[in-house]
Protein backbone atom coordinates (compact mmCIF):
# COMPACT_ATOMS: atom_id res chain seq x y z
CA UNK A 1 0.00 0.00 0.00
CA UNK A 2 0.77 3.92 -0.28
CA UNK A 3 2.75 5.27 2.04
CA UNK A 4 0.73 7.99 4.21
CA UNK A 5 1.76 10.66 6.22
CA UNK A 6 -0.52 10.55 9.12
CA UNK A 7 -1.44 13.01 12.23
CA UNK A 8 -3.10 11.37 15.41
CA UNK A 9 -4.06 13.37 18.11
CA UNK A 10 -4.82 12.58 21.47
CA UNK A 11 -6.03 14.43 24.41
CA UNK A 12 -3.16 16.13 26.55
CA UNK A 13 -4.03 14.67 29.62
CA UNK A 14 -1.92 11.47 29.89
CA UNK A 15 1.19 10.62 28.19
CA UNK A 16 1.13 8.02 24.98
CA UNK A 17 1.68 4.96 26.19
CA UNK A 18 0.20 5.74 30.04
CA UNK A 19 2.39 4.55 32.69
CA UNK A 20 -0.73 3.53 34.48
CA UNK A 21 -4.64 3.65 33.41
CA UNK A 22 -5.17 5.04 29.99
CA UNK A 23 -7.21 2.99 27.97
CA UNK A 24 -7.85 5.44 25.03
CA UNK A 25 -4.04 6.33 25.26
CA UNK A 26 -2.99 2.44 24.74
CA UNK A 27 -4.92 1.88 21.82
CA UNK A 28 -3.06 5.00 20.46
CA UNK A 29 -0.17 4.18 21.16
CA UNK A 30 -0.75 0.37 19.72
CA UNK A 31 -2.03 2.21 16.31
CA UNK A 32 0.80 4.44 16.04
CA UNK A 33 3.23 2.04 16.31
CA UNK A 34 1.63 -0.29 13.88
CA UNK A 35 0.92 2.03 11.44
CA UNK A 36 5.11 2.91 11.49
CA UNK A 37 5.92 -0.43 11.32
CA UNK A 38 3.76 -0.45 7.93
CA UNK A 39 5.86 1.94 6.85
CA UNK A 40 3.90 5.13 7.42
CA UNK A 41 4.88 8.53 8.23
CA UNK A 42 2.86 9.26 11.47
CA UNK A 43 2.59 12.88 13.49
CA UNK A 44 1.58 12.16 16.92
CA UNK A 45 -0.44 15.74 18.54
CA UNK A 46 -0.07 14.80 22.52
CA UNK A 47 0.86 15.39 26.21
CA UNK A 48 4.38 16.52 26.62
CA UNK A 49 6.07 12.92 28.32
CA UNK A 50 4.65 10.73 25.41
CA UNK A 51 7.08 8.50 23.55
CA UNK A 52 5.87 6.40 20.48
CA UNK A 53 9.23 5.04 18.73
CA UNK A 54 9.65 6.29 15.30
CA UNK A 55 6.48 8.72 15.72
CA UNK A 56 7.37 12.84 15.98
CA UNK A 57 5.94 14.31 18.68
CA UNK A 58 4.12 17.21 18.67
CA UNK A 59 3.56 18.00 22.54
CA UNK A 60 0.90 20.44 23.86
CA UNK A 61 -1.56 21.39 27.01
CA UNK A 62 -0.35 21.55 30.75
CA UNK A 63 -1.72 21.26 34.01
CA UNK A 64 -4.11 21.79 35.65
CA UNK A 65 -6.51 21.47 32.14
CA UNK A 66 -9.41 22.40 34.27
CA UNK A 67 -11.60 25.66 33.29
CA UNK A 68 -12.90 27.70 29.49
CA UNK A 69 -9.82 29.19 29.57
CA UNK A 70 -7.79 26.06 29.76
CA UNK A 71 -9.63 23.76 27.59
CA UNK A 72 -9.76 26.98 24.76
CA UNK A 73 -6.09 26.96 25.16
CA UNK A 74 -5.53 23.53 24.42
CA UNK A 75 -7.95 23.35 21.48
CA UNK A 76 -6.02 26.44 19.55
CA UNK A 77 -2.52 24.81 20.49
CA UNK A 78 -3.67 21.91 18.52
CA UNK A 79 -6.10 23.12 15.83
CA UNK A 80 -3.50 26.09 14.64
CA UNK A 81 0.19 23.75 14.28
CA UNK A 82 -2.61 20.98 12.07
CA UNK A 83 -4.01 23.78 10.21
CA UNK A 84 -0.51 25.70 9.79
CA UNK A 85 0.61 22.25 8.74
CA UNK A 86 -1.91 20.78 6.79
CA UNK A 87 -0.19 20.21 3.65
CA UNK A 88 2.42 17.65 5.59
CA UNK A 89 -0.39 14.85 5.89
CA UNK A 90 -2.69 13.19 3.69
CA UNK A 91 -5.06 12.27 6.91
CA UNK A 92 -5.38 13.49 9.78
CA UNK A 93 -6.83 11.21 12.22
CA UNK A 94 -8.35 12.39 16.28
CA UNK A 95 -8.92 10.62 19.54
CA UNK A 96 -9.39 13.79 21.12
CA UNK A 97 -11.78 16.50 21.18
CA UNK A 98 -13.82 16.41 17.88
CA UNK A 99 -13.83 21.08 18.27
CA UNK A 100 -9.96 21.12 17.64
CA UNK A 101 -10.33 20.05 13.89
CA UNK A 102 -12.46 23.16 13.84
CA UNK A 103 -9.76 24.75 11.38
CA UNK A 104 -9.53 22.22 9.22
CA UNK A 105 -13.69 21.30 8.57
CA UNK A 106 -14.00 23.81 5.68
CA UNK A 107 -10.87 21.93 4.29
CA UNK A 108 -12.53 19.03 2.31
CA UNK A 109 -9.46 17.68 0.26
CA UNK A 110 -8.41 16.64 3.74
CA UNK A 111 -10.07 13.78 4.56
CA UNK A 112 -10.43 13.35 8.52
CA UNK A 113 -11.02 11.04 11.10
CA UNK A 114 -12.87 11.19 14.11
CA UNK A 115 -12.71 8.24 17.01
CA UNK A 116 -14.81 7.84 20.10
CA UNK A 117 -14.31 5.61 22.73
CA UNK A 118 -16.96 7.08 24.97
CA UNK A 119 -20.41 8.41 24.91
CA UNK A 120 -20.89 10.56 21.38
CA UNK A 121 -21.96 14.76 21.19
CA UNK A 122 -23.86 14.04 18.56
CA UNK A 123 -24.87 17.87 18.33
CA UNK A 124 -21.36 18.67 17.93
CA UNK A 125 -21.00 15.99 15.54
CA UNK A 126 -23.85 17.18 13.24
CA UNK A 127 -22.06 20.38 13.03
CA UNK A 128 -18.89 19.34 12.10
CA UNK A 129 -20.54 17.22 9.36
CA UNK A 130 -22.59 20.16 7.84
CA UNK A 131 -19.05 21.95 7.79
CA UNK A 132 -16.96 19.00 6.64
CA UNK A 133 -19.30 16.83 4.50
CA UNK A 134 -18.01 13.97 3.65
CA UNK A 135 -14.26 15.07 4.35
CA UNK A 136 -14.89 13.58 8.22
CA UNK A 137 -15.86 10.04 9.06
CA UNK A 138 -15.82 8.52 12.48
CA UNK A 139 -15.43 5.56 14.25
CA UNK A 140 -16.23 4.22 17.24
CA UNK A 141 -14.99 1.05 19.83
CA UNK A 142 -18.19 -0.12 19.25
CA UNK A 143 -21.66 -0.28 17.12
CA UNK A 144 -23.59 0.14 20.40
CA UNK A 145 -22.34 3.70 20.60
CA UNK A 146 -23.65 4.99 17.61
CA UNK A 147 -26.51 2.42 17.18
CA UNK A 148 -30.06 4.06 16.62
CA UNK A 149 -28.36 7.66 15.63
CA UNK A 150 -27.15 7.64 12.19
CA UNK A 151 -30.47 7.49 9.82
CA UNK A 152 -30.27 11.30 9.12
CA UNK A 153 -27.42 12.75 6.44
CA UNK A 154 -25.96 14.88 9.32
CA UNK A 155 -25.29 12.08 11.41
CA UNK A 156 -22.45 11.13 8.91
CA UNK A 157 -20.26 8.36 8.22
CA UNK A 158 -19.68 5.34 10.96
CA UNK A 159 -18.19 2.55 11.14
CA UNK A 160 -17.71 0.04 14.79
CA UNK A 161 -13.84 -0.80 14.85
CA UNK A 162 -12.47 -2.91 18.14
CA UNK A 163 -10.46 -1.99 20.59
CA UNK A 164 -7.11 -4.17 20.25
CA UNK A 165 -4.54 -6.01 21.98
CA UNK A 166 -1.28 -7.06 21.62
CA UNK A 167 -1.50 -11.07 22.31
CA UNK A 168 2.24 -11.50 22.93
CA UNK A 169 1.62 -10.21 26.33
CA UNK A 170 -1.04 -11.89 27.07
CA UNK A 171 0.18 -16.17 27.74
CA UNK A 172 -2.50 -18.33 26.27
CA UNK A 173 -3.74 -21.04 29.09
CA UNK A 174 -5.35 -23.87 27.50
CA UNK A 175 -6.17 -25.63 30.85
CA UNK A 176 -7.18 -24.04 34.35
CA UNK A 177 -7.41 -26.00 37.93
CA UNK A 178 -10.31 -27.37 38.83
CA UNK A 179 -10.94 -25.19 41.07
CA UNK A 180 -9.58 -22.09 39.13
CA UNK A 181 -11.48 -18.69 40.83
CA UNK A 182 -13.61 -16.63 38.57
CA UNK A 183 -12.21 -13.06 38.70
CA UNK A 184 -13.11 -9.58 38.66
CA UNK A 185 -11.00 -6.52 37.26
CA UNK A 186 -11.67 -3.04 36.45
CA UNK A 187 -12.65 -0.09 38.91
CA UNK A 188 -14.13 -0.45 41.83
CA UNK A 189 -17.57 1.62 41.30
CA UNK A 190 -21.04 0.70 41.22
CA UNK A 191 -21.69 0.95 37.35
CA UNK A 192 -18.60 -1.62 36.84
CA UNK A 193 -21.30 -4.06 38.97
CA UNK A 194 -18.89 -5.44 41.45
CA UNK A 195 -21.01 -6.39 44.07
CA UNK A 196 -22.62 -8.50 41.17
CA UNK A 197 -19.66 -10.46 40.86
CA UNK A 198 -19.62 -10.98 44.09
CA UNK A 199 -23.07 -12.10 43.85
CA UNK A 200 -22.81 -14.83 40.91
CA UNK A 201 -19.68 -16.27 42.46
CA UNK A 202 -21.29 -16.99 46.09
CA UNK A 203 -24.80 -18.01 43.58
CA UNK A 204 -22.38 -20.45 41.75
CA UNK A 205 -20.42 -21.44 44.57
CA UNK A 206 -17.01 -20.49 43.55
CA UNK A 207 -14.36 -18.03 44.99
CA UNK A 208 -13.93 -14.53 43.25
CA UNK A 209 -10.62 -12.60 42.99
CA UNK A 210 -11.35 -9.13 42.71
CA UNK A 211 -8.42 -6.47 41.18
CA UNK A 212 -8.88 -3.07 40.48
CA UNK A 213 -8.25 0.29 41.71
CA UNK A 214 -9.96 1.79 44.40
CA UNK A 215 -12.42 4.89 43.80
CA UNK A 216 -12.18 7.80 45.98
CA UNK A 217 -15.62 9.62 45.24
CA UNK A 218 -17.43 5.42 45.80
CA UNK A 219 -15.28 4.85 48.87
CA UNK A 220 -18.75 4.30 50.51
CA UNK A 221 -19.46 2.01 47.98
CA UNK A 222 -16.30 -0.48 48.58
CA UNK A 223 -17.06 -0.43 52.31
CA UNK A 224 -20.95 -1.19 52.26
CA UNK A 225 -20.78 -3.41 49.28
CA UNK A 226 -17.70 -5.23 49.15
CA UNK A 227 -15.45 -5.11 51.94
CA UNK A 228 -18.10 -6.89 53.99
CA UNK A 229 -17.73 -9.60 51.71
CA UNK A 230 -13.90 -10.14 51.82
CA UNK A 231 -13.16 -13.21 53.76
CA UNK A 232 -9.87 -13.88 52.58
CA UNK A 233 -10.68 -16.96 51.10
CA UNK A 234 -13.81 -17.16 49.15
CA UNK A 235 -13.47 -13.49 47.87
CA UNK A 236 -10.49 -11.36 48.44
CA UNK A 237 -9.20 -8.27 46.69
CA UNK A 238 -5.59 -8.42 45.46
CA UNK A 239 -5.71 -4.05 44.25
CA UNK A 240 -4.50 -2.54 41.58
CA UNK A 241 -2.28 -5.04 39.30
CA UNK A 242 0.54 -4.49 36.12
CA UNK A 243 0.37 -5.60 33.07
CA UNK A 244 2.23 -9.10 34.34
CA UNK A 245 0.54 -9.37 36.93
CA UNK A 246 -3.06 -8.99 35.47
CA UNK A 247 -1.55 -11.90 32.63
CA UNK A 248 -0.87 -14.37 35.29
CA UNK A 249 -4.59 -13.72 36.75
CA UNK A 250 -6.45 -13.90 33.95
CA UNK A 251 -4.59 -16.81 32.43
CA UNK A 252 -5.16 -19.00 35.52
CA UNK A 253 -8.90 -17.81 36.15
CA UNK A 254 -11.68 -20.03 35.58
CA UNK A 255 -13.33 -16.66 34.10
CA UNK A 256 -14.00 -13.25 34.07
CA UNK A 257 -16.96 -12.11 35.43
CA UNK A 258 -18.08 -8.71 33.89
CA UNK A 259 -21.22 -7.86 35.44
CA UNK A 260 -21.64 -3.84 33.90
CA UNK A 261 -24.39 -2.45 34.94
CA UNK A 262 -24.18 0.54 32.48
CA UNK A 263 -23.92 0.74 28.78
CA UNK A 264 -20.12 -0.02 28.88
CA UNK A 265 -18.27 1.00 25.48
CA UNK A 266 -16.09 -1.24 24.58
CA UNK A 267 -14.34 -3.13 27.99
CA UNK A 268 -10.44 -3.67 27.23
CA UNK A 269 -10.79 -6.17 29.63
CA UNK A 270 -12.82 -8.62 28.04
CA UNK A 271 -10.43 -8.56 25.04
CA UNK A 272 -7.21 -8.98 27.07
CA UNK A 273 -9.06 -12.21 29.01
CA UNK A 274 -10.01 -13.94 26.28
CA UNK A 275 -5.95 -13.52 25.05
CA UNK A 276 -5.43 -15.60 27.59
CA UNK A 277 -8.07 -18.40 26.68
CA UNK A 278 -10.29 -17.04 29.59
CA UNK A 279 -14.03 -16.99 28.90
CA UNK A 280 -15.82 -14.10 29.72
CA UNK A 281 -19.21 -14.06 32.05
CA UNK A 282 -21.11 -10.65 31.09
CA UNK A 283 -24.33 -8.77 31.59
CA UNK A 284 -25.54 -7.61 28.29
CA UNK A 285 -25.31 -4.15 27.84
CA UNK A 286 -23.20 -1.97 25.91
CA UNK A 287 -20.96 -3.39 23.72
CA UNK A 288 -21.28 -6.66 25.58
CA UNK A 289 -22.88 -8.40 22.40
CA UNK A 290 -20.46 -7.84 20.20
CA UNK A 291 -18.00 -8.48 22.16
CA UNK A 292 -18.90 -11.63 23.69
CA UNK A 293 -20.15 -14.17 21.19
CA UNK A 294 -22.41 -16.63 23.65
CA UNK A 295 -21.55 -20.66 23.80
CA UNK A 296 -18.37 -19.62 21.95
CA UNK A 297 -16.28 -17.05 23.93
CA UNK A 298 -18.21 -16.89 27.01
CA UNK A 299 -21.97 -16.43 27.91
CA UNK A 300 -24.34 -13.00 27.94
CA UNK A 301 -26.35 -12.95 30.78
CA UNK A 302 -29.44 -11.29 31.80
CA UNK A 303 -29.13 -11.26 35.98
CA UNK A 304 -26.75 -12.64 37.92
CA UNK A 305 -28.89 -16.24 38.60
CA UNK A 306 -28.19 -16.71 34.66
CA UNK A 307 -24.85 -15.81 35.19
CA UNK A 308 -23.98 -18.06 38.38
CA UNK A 309 -25.69 -20.85 35.66
CA UNK A 310 -23.49 -19.93 33.18
CA UNK A 311 -20.87 -20.72 35.32
CA UNK A 312 -21.56 -23.80 35.73
CA UNK A 313 -21.26 -24.54 31.80
CA UNK A 314 -17.87 -23.39 31.54
CA UNK A 315 -16.72 -26.56 30.96
CA UNK A 316 -18.34 -26.28 27.54
CA UNK A 317 -16.14 -23.75 26.15
CA UNK A 318 -13.03 -24.57 24.81
CA UNK A 319 -10.19 -21.61 25.55
CA UNK A 320 -8.63 -22.33 22.53
CA UNK A 321 -11.47 -21.12 20.44
CA UNK A 322 -11.52 -18.01 23.08
CA UNK A 323 -8.31 -17.68 22.24
CA UNK A 324 -8.57 -18.23 18.79
CA UNK A 325 -11.42 -15.42 18.12
CA UNK A 326 -9.40 -12.83 20.16
CA UNK A 327 -6.75 -13.39 17.66
CA UNK A 328 -9.18 -12.86 14.70
CA UNK A 329 -11.01 -10.08 15.64
CA UNK A 330 -8.79 -8.55 18.99
CA UNK A 331 -4.96 -8.44 17.67
CA UNK A 332 -3.49 -5.19 17.49
CA UNK A 333 -2.93 -6.35 13.63
CA UNK A 334 -6.38 -6.54 12.56
CA UNK A 335 -7.40 -3.47 14.03
CA UNK A 336 -4.63 -1.74 12.44
CA UNK A 337 -5.52 -2.92 9.45
CA UNK A 338 -8.95 -1.79 9.52
CA UNK A 339 -7.78 1.58 10.16
CA UNK A 340 -5.43 1.45 7.35
CA UNK A 341 -8.16 0.06 4.95
CA UNK A 342 -10.29 3.36 6.47
CA UNK A 343 -7.78 5.26 5.40
CA UNK A 344 -7.07 4.56 2.08
CA UNK A 345 -11.05 4.50 1.08
CA UNK A 346 -11.16 8.04 2.61
CA UNK A 347 -8.61 9.05 0.30
CA UNK A 348 -10.45 7.71 -2.70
Amino acid sequence: MTTLRIAVTADPYLAVPPRLYGGIERIIDLLVRGLIARGHQVTLFAHPDSRVEGATLVPYGAPPHVGAIARARELWQLGFPLWYDRRQFDIVHSFGRLAALLPLMPLRALPKIQSYQRAIPWTGVRRAVRLAGGSLRFTACSASLFRGHTSARDDGQWRAIFNGVELDRYSFSAHVAGDAPLVFLGRLEPEKGTHVAIEIARRAGRRLVIAGNRVDAHADYFDAQIAPALDGHSVTYVGPVDDRQKNALLGSAAALLFPTLFAEPFGIVMAESMACGTPVVALPNGAVPEVVRDGVNGYVCKTAQEAASAVGRLDRIDRRAVRQDAEQRFAAGVIVSQYEALYHEALA
